[in-house]
C-alpha cells in the first residue's frame, strides 16, 4: 500500500477540532486514562521509561540542531557527528552517551566556537 503525504493547513485543524469538548478533555483524570487504556490497550500503546528518555533526547538533539538552522548533514558535518548517529538521535532510536550529550551541550552554548575549533566554521545557510 502506498503512503500518502498530506499538508495539514490550518483550517483542516480547525476543523477537525471543532467538535472538541473541552471541558470535558480538562476533566480527564488519570484514572480516566488509565481506565480506557485498560478497556482498549491500543488507545495509548505503553512507553517504557527508556523510550521516553529517548524521545526527549530526540527532542532535545532536535532542538539543538535548530537552533544553528542547519540540515542533518550540514549539522553532521560541521560538528564531526556521523549523519547516521545523528539521525538515530533525532529519531529516538538511540540516545547520546554523557560524553556526546556534554558535546551537544556545549555546541548548543557556542556553535561557532565549536565549529572554529574543529575548522569547519560554516556560518548558517
Amino acid at each position: 500500500m502506498a503512503k500518502a503525504r498530506v499538508k495539514v493547513t490550518p483550517e483542516m485543524m480547525a476543523q477537525a477540532l471543532a467538535g472538541t469538548d473541552w471541558a470535558k478533555v480538562d476533566e480527564t483524570t488519570d484514572a480516566d486514562i488509565a481506565r480506557q487504556i485498560a478497556a482498549d490497550p491500543d488507545t495509548a500503546p505503553e512507553m517504557t521509561e527508556d523510550d521516553f528518555d529517548r524521545a526527549v533526547f530526540a527532542a532535545r538533539v532536535r532542538a539543538i540542531r535548530a537552533s544553528v538552522h542547519q540540515t542533518q548533514r550540514q549539522f553532521s558535518e560541521r560538528f564531526g557527528i556521523p549523519l547516521t548517529t545523528l539521525r538515530d538521535w533525532e529519531q529516538a532510536r538511540s540516545r547520546p552517551d554523557a560524553p556526546a550529550l556534554a558535546y551537544l551541550k556545549v555546541i548548543e552554548a557556542a556553535p561557532e566556537v565549536v565549529a572554529r575549533a574543529l575548522g569547519s566554521d560554516h556560518s548558517a545557510p
